[in-house]
């Protein structure tokens, strides 16, 4: 607590709010608005490199803070305060951090993929802060934005030469995807039949049972939609720049929209079971990465 008190004895109102924005590329939304990108308009295989440690540091994320349930530094401390822009969105167990999650993950992951070193350096100064800013706005402790920091990295390093290779042995991205999937419906699993204890937080829970069902779902589109990209589709990401605007406009209200309206249908149909969450992203990731890019190749025929 040394460490966040001495952030708070420099707090000011401008740093406030500089911090209270660097935070928000540490979020999920930007994570898949940039990964998608990657996926649809650059190149096939650096997407599934982005997405991969995405999803594989959800996983992680998630299963340590349902297991550890360490609370936030405020509850820890109630003479500590907190920014209290930031107290909106800091929900749930506290460690390890969400936040520096996604922003080392995806970051760090485009810093390894890129060759100029300008962009190399952005990517670095970004994660970095994003780090810093979730100590200086008081919603995690240097052991949260520690581990997370350490575990993106590890990921970022670790799957990017299993996904390469797949330039080579393309099989190989089943086998990563199909390891990627068994993790998500083990974490399903111990979130259904696992004893925890009695005060167990009950909105902390719900949201990790969700969470588990979703990446399951997710996991399991990604390897659907490699098998019919690999087989019959071989969508293409070359675009003028406005294809990729309209390609990326368009894949992301497309997914949107099938995120919003089948949401209360399949709970519906699944009596409100979190196993409709499963079916939900499973046909957003259909949406994404078979549906929407059969227009791809209208788009290409305009690149030069």
């Amino acid at each position: 607590m040394e460490m966040l008190y001495w952030f708070e004895s420099i707090r000011h109102p401008v740093l406030d709010a500089f911090m209270s924005l660097v935070t928000h590329l540490g979020e999920e939304t930007f994570f898949m608005v940039g990964a998608l990108f990657v996926f649809w308009c650059v190149d096939k295989r650096r997407g599934y490199y982005l997405l991969s440690v995405g999803f594989v540091g959800t996983l992680i994320n998630q299963w340590l803070k349902i297991v550890c349930r360490v609370p936030r530094p405020w509850v820890r401390d109630p003479n500590f305060t907190i920014v209290s822009a930031a107290k909106a969105e800091a929900t749930g167990y506290s460690f390890p951090s969400g936040h520096t999650q996604t922003a080392v993950g995806f970051f760090g992951g485009m810093a390894r993929l890129t060759g100029r070193l300008w962009l190399r350096i952005a990517c670095i100064v970004v994660l970095l802060l994003v780090s810093i800013s979730r100590l200086y706005l008081g919603v995690h402790t240097p052991a949260d934005v520690g581990v997370s920091f350490l575990l993106a990295a590890l990921l970022v390093f670790i799957l990017y030469p299993l996904i390469e290779s797949t330039l080579w042995f393309p099989e190989r991205l089943y086998a990563i995807l199909g390891t990627m999937l068994a993790f998500s419906l083990a974490f399903v699993a111990f979130m259904e039949f696992y004893t925890f204890p009695a005060g167990m937080d009950g909105p902390n829970f719900a949201s990790a049972v969700k969470n588990a069902y979703s990446m399951s779902g997710a996991v399991g589109g990604m390897l659907v939609v490699s098998a019919v990209d690999e087989k019959m589709l071989h969508f293409p990401n070359r675009a003028p720049w406005w294809g990729q605007a309209v390609k990326l406009a368009g894949g992301l209200a497309l997914v949107l929209l099938v995120k919003s309206i089948l949401k209360s249908p399949l709970l519906a149909l699944f009596g409100g079971h979190e196993a409709a969450h499963a079916v939900r992203y499973f046909l957003m990731v259909l949406a994404a990465g078979c549906l929407w890019p059969m227009t791809f190749r209208y788009f290409a025929q305009y690149a030069k």
